[in-house]
């Protein structure tokens, strides 16, 4: 906890949300002002206060202090069942007692934008929380997700950075993937969990996934079976590193009476000396497409095939069978599927792990092993016969129903 002694020194938001409220929105008696934004907040007027911050739902005194003037924050800024009470120094009769109540309050819940699969994955747990509080929600985002939920979620506002509506909430939360152990956002390290589920543990909701809700209602229009792929991701690390396996891959589909569509924004993708291109064979449905046109294609194909990156959270939520292929996160991390593909003969899961911190500058990121043979083995030792094996098993399963 921190005792703040001059408005100004109150710190700003980090880049990727929005800054909270310069004045907490919840006017108290005597010029004492609190919110429930960015954690519990307080700011007093000149006086002999102290100040107390409890977890209510615990009964455990969180942080007490006193003060003559300034502000009072806590430190922890993800959700908890916060009452805030102070007292003139002296006297035993709290003059504000304020056990943080939702409902039918407005809240806003931010949301980092430039990410698709981990905003599938977060959202269905705002939805979770609107329900559990019965608050009025706000949910700000990238305008590439809202033209992809709106109209799915009616009891919530979806805005963006720069057009929110709620100007004066009683709460508000951020959800993200925060590194270096940090304990101030999350209750858990999101590393410990899954990243998918962090959202839950952040808004005190249960962490179990919900595939989120899309419009599926387009009409069919390849007539044939297709199976839809996507090989890019945003870093090396991500890609399946074996040099033959999606050749191997498209021949079986093709053998087996599939079209194989890729739908890539890109169909040519890396930094530097190293690019990955799209596989021979397949049908080129790359480039920068609505979101909705990817839902109205993925909807009706037999099963779709992808890494851990956002189209196969696209497919997911378009509710057919996923083949996820990666070796740098642990199968926990993503959402559930039967065809999570996974090899743990060598190194894996630099991700997951909590001593590591992922760098999004380095394209060729490989925390263990870059620069030796063994670079990016996770992925380089699933084979096309391990997927190719998992595809007949998907279509004889297909085949039956």
């Amino acid at each position: 906890m921190n005792v703040i002694t001059s408005p100004s020194e109150h710190g700003t938001a980090e880049a990727p949300f929005a800054a909270p409220p310069e004045i907490p929105t919840q006017k108290a008696p005597h010029g004492i002002y609190y919110d429930f934004n960015d954690g519990a907040r307080v700011r007093l007027p000149a006086g002999n206060w102290r100040v107390n911050l409890i977890d209510d739902a615990s009964g455990n005194l969180l942080f007490t202090c006193q003060s003559s003037e300034g502000w009072v924050l806590s430190n922890k800024k993800y959700y908890v069942d916060f009452r805030i009470q102070v007292f003139r120094e002296g006297e035993t009769t709290p003059l504000v007692d304020a056990a943080m109540d939702l409902r039918g309050k407005p809240v806003v819940i931010h949301f980092p934008v430039g990410t698709l699969g981990d905003l599938l994955g977060w959202f269905p747990y705002a939805e979770r929380f609107r329900q559990r509080h019965q608050c009025e929600l706000e949910c700000v985002m990238g305008t590439e997700i809202i033209d992809l939920l709106e109209g799915q979620y009616p009891n919530i506002q979806l805005s963006t950075r720069e057009k929110v509506k709620t100007k004066a909430p009683y709460a508000s939360y951020r959800i993200g993937l925060f590194f270096g152990g940090d304990d101030t956002r999350q209750p858990v390290d999101f590393r410990q969990v899954g990243f998918i589920r962090i959202a839950g543990y952040i808004l005190g909701v249960s962490p179990q996934e919900t595939v989120p809700l899309l419009k599926l209602d387009a009409p069919r229009v390849i007539e044939e079976p297709y199976v839809c792929i996507a090989v890019q991701s945003s870093c090396q690390a991500k890609y399946w590193n074996n040099g033959y396996g999606w050749s191997q891959v498209v021949a079986e589909l093709k053998r087996l009476g599939y079209r194989v569509l890729c739908i890539d924004k890109e169909a040519h993708h890396g930094m530097g000396f190293v690019w990955n291109h799209i596989p021979h064979g397949v049908e080129d449905f790359t480039g920068a497409q609505p979101l909705q046109q990817r839902v109205d294609l993925l909807r009706h194909a037999a099963f779709f095939i992808g890494l851990s990156s956002g189209l196969s959270w696209l497919a997911w939520g378009c509710r057919i069978p996923v083949m996820l292929i990666s070796g740098f996160t642990n199968p926990q991390s993503e959402f559930y599927t039967p065809w999570r593909i996974f090899n743990s003969h060598g190194c894996h899961g630099c991700w997951d792990d909590v001593r590591i911190d992922f760098d999004h500058r380095d394209f060729l990121w490989c925390p263990r092993h870059k620069g030796t043979d063994r670079q990016y083995e996770c992925t380089r030792l699933i084979t096309g016969q391990q997927v190719i094996k998992a595809i007949r098993e998907l279509h004889d399963e297909i085949q039956r129903v």
